[in-house]
């Protein structure tokens, strides 16, 4: 007798693009409209690739891009902050976009990183459904476990458009989270020097 629980079950095993193109035509059915018709015939490939690229975060280690760092900082103790980094998510209640930017800082503590990691971090977050508190945290907890620096700041403020093109239908509002680790946290000085480098 086969042992049902070292057996994956069909459910388990990951669509393929001929599945997930197949679900394109069903919505666009239930939608209303006919996926056999000219214009929507390439739609289904269409938006698999696009999906492709609104969640390729899930492919890629944050922990991984922080890791080469430079320890040749001439002492160097004082604020680095990254700051407008601009992002586009999708909420994971109704997979709409969330449009905004980050600011990301950090105190040193013997070693830096190179700028771009920290973009890369805040894209690679990004690029999975989220929810803005959620992301905002994991950009700066994986920043504190990586580089363990003195401190990590991090801001998110953002468009939900969950709220702003559907729902209650809010256009212009967005909504703005922290994380503050470490120094940050601790000393009202540093936070609000943070806090002022952010337009």
């Amino acid at each position: 007798m086969k042992n049902k629980s070292a057996e994956t079950p069909a459910s388990a095993a990951a669509p393929t693009r001929a599945d997930a193109e197949a679900a394109v035509r069903t919505l666009l059915r239930w939608a209303g409209d006919d996926p056999t018709r000219d214009g929507l015939i390439e739609t289904p490939g269409r938006v698999v690739r696009a999906y492709e690229e609104y969640f390729r975060g899930y492919h890629d280690d944050p922990e991984a891009i922080l890791q080469k760092t430079f320890e040749e900082i001439e002492g160097y103790d004082e604020m680095i902050v990254l700051r407008g980094i601009r992002f586009e998510s999708h909420c994971e209640h109704h997979m709409a976009p969330i449009i905004g930017h980050a600011w990301v800082g950090y105190i040193p503590n013997g070693r830096v990183v190179g700028i771009s990691k920290l973009a890369r971090v805040v894209e690679t977050y990004a690029k999975r459904l989220q929810i803005q508190e959620k992301m905002t945290s994991q950009i700066a907890n994986t920043i504190e476990k990586v580089l363990s620096p003195q401190g990590v700041a991090v801001v998110i403020k953002a468009e939900h458009h969950c709220m702003t093109a559907r729902g209650v239908h809010k256009p212009g509002t967005d909504l703005v989270t922290s994380r503050m680790l470490g120094v940050f946290r601790d000393n009202a000085i540093t936070r609000q020097e943070f806090l002022s480098m952010i337009d």
